[in-house]
């Protein structure tokens, strides 16, 4: 059994995330912004603390009696990026992580490990038939600066002997949430389809594999520094409309227009008209079983029977 701390624990990874940690044993506290409301979520047993994000508090003795600290916070990126969202961007993923990591190293007693949700958002906009892969290089643009300067905030602990781990989580796949709640909309009124001109390379993950991959970098000490978390198989997203066609029997050829998509999402549109061709390599060589390697069939368990 081991005492695991989770902060953003009550947002889409996070609950499932606790939810297979309390399965095989583990004693698990989560840090809100608001516990009471978190609590709701959870069994008795999740202990909910309040956090302050932004500064150091009464919050942080918890950090001093558990064995590892999960960093999943951060505020939503598919919006309209306005001066104050890019500003809240910055603040949930690398001020909170700078707070915490910092936190982390006053500590007597420290926790083994701080794994710290990442995004493939750092390799930024790159062409289809480019493979990417932990080794790669950032790219640019607002995303790519703000992924790596939370990677650099998170990876402060291990001048305190803490092992650091960035999971460069790719589109997250699940039922009740995620990517999937606002892509099947158009398709369940019949008129779905790609994105722009559909050539743009979506490294897609589930929920379940995002969770098994955190729980190996929780137990793992070979995991260190980056890990990509993505399905081996990413897909187009003429490929992926085509799919959810199949799996929902609704028509995908509609193409949404690339004018269009930045007339709605301004400069945050390039998050859908952009992409990246992403390789778990350090998973894969680190012998992880995926749950769900094929588009169609992680599709299925999501979405079949609706």
């Amino acid at each position: 059994m081991s005492k695991i701390l989770i902060a953003g624990g009550s947002g889409f990874v996070g609950r499932r995330l606790v939810e297979q940690l309390l399965a095989r044993g583990d004693r698990v506290t989560v840090l809100a912004r608001d516990a009471a409301r978190a609590r709701r979520h959870f069994p008795v047993s999740v202990r909910c603390a309040s956090w302050t994000p932004d500064r150091e508090g009464p919050w942080t003795e918890e950090l001093a009696v558990v064995d590892a600290v999960v960093n999943l916070a951060g505020e939503p990126v598919a919006q309209r990026w306005s001066a104050a969202v890019k500003d809240r961007i910055v603040k949930s993923r690398v001020d909170a992580t700078r707070v915490l990591a910092g936190a982390i190293g006053k500590l007597a007693r420290k926790p083994g490990a701080f794994v710290c949700a990442s995004a493939i958002g750092y390799y930024g906009a790159r062409r289809p038939d480019e493979v990417l892969d932990e080794s790669s290089e950032p790219g640019k643009g607002f995303l790519a600066g703000v992924v790596e300067r939370w990677e650099e905030a998170a990876r402060a602990v291990e001048a305190h002997g803490v092992r650091a781990v960035q999971l460069r989580i790719g589109v997250v796949f699940g039922e009740g949430g995620g990517a999937l709640e606002k892509m099947i909309l158009p398709f369940k009124l019949f008129v779905g389809g790609p994105i722009g001109d559909g050539e743009q390379v979506i490294s897609w993950v589930h929920r379940d594999d995002v969770v098994g991959m955190t729980l190996l970098a929780l137990d793992d000490d070979r995991v260190k520094g980056p890990i990509n978390v993505v399905s081996p198989n990413p897909a187009t997203s003429a490929e992926l409309a085509r799919a959810l066609g199949a799996v929902l029997n609704r028509p995908s050829w509609l193409r949404a227009p690339a004018a269009a998509v930045k007339a709605a999402m301004g400069e945050a549109a390039e998050i859908l008209l952009t992409g990246q061709r992403v390789q778990p390599k350090k998973a894969i060589e680190l012998g992880y079983e995926f749950r769900y390697v094929r588009l169609v069939p992680a599709l299925e368990s999501i979405l079949g029977e609706k």
